[in-house]
């Protein structure tokens, strides 16, 4: 059978992930998907218009894997239950998927960003903040404020930046979750001006 057998869209962008994953998504390219295959990098242009077409599907690939996970994670779950499993979908993905996980903060086009699974990440968030009662624009508030310290989190995380002292990550993550439900619970009325 040729090497080029079987190639689809689809095949080659799950490669290109799992790519990133295995060499970082910054390193992912046309020409290094096509030495994996072991075709040349023109064959692939009938599928894929350039790297950056590359990049932009494995994003959208990575958003919409997440954004299942976090919807499965969250079924028949509120209030801290829903947060914790929340916040452990996301860091699981990136200790799993590294490249994809950076694929997913990829900056899209307004449009591309419109229609893909990104829009369900910050309603999957205020689904969760409705257990909490919060208003706008507290709601937004702590939309930014639990995206902010989860991924920062787990970026710094990922990069080792905790991996030399104590107490060690895990219980680190744990007190976090604990301190964003108690902030939550007791998040103040935003005043009238």
């Amino acid at each position: 059978m040729s090497p080029r057998a079987g190639l689809t869209t689809d095949r080659l962008v799950r490669a290109g992930a799992e790519l990133a994953d295995e060499v970082g998504f910054d390193q992912v390219t046309v020409s290094a998907l096509a030495r994996q295959f072991d075709v040349k990098v023109a064959s692939l242009y009938s599928h894929l218009k350039s790297s950056q077409d590359l990049k932009t599907r494995i994003a959208l690939l990575s958003l919409e894997e997440m954004a299942d996970r976090v919807a499965t994670a969250l079924a028949g779950r509120a209030g801290k239950d829903a947060l914790a499993a929340f916040a452990n979908v996301y860091r699981d993905y990136a200790r799993e998927h590294p490249g994809r996980y950076t694929a997913a903060r990829m900056t899209l086009t307004p449009e591309t960003a419109a229609s893909s699974a990104g829009p369900r990440h910050p309603q999957m968030t205020r689904a969760i903040l409705r257990g909490y009662d919060l208003t706008e624009p507290d709601q937004t508030h702590a939309v930014r404020l639990l995206g902010s310290v989860f991924h920062g989190y787990i970026s710094l995380e990922t990069a080792g930046g905790f991996s030399h002292s104590t107490p060690g990550s895990e219980e680190t993550w744990v007190w976090i979750v604990d301190r964003l439900d108690a902030l939550l619970q007791t998040w103040p009325p935003t005043d009238d001006v």
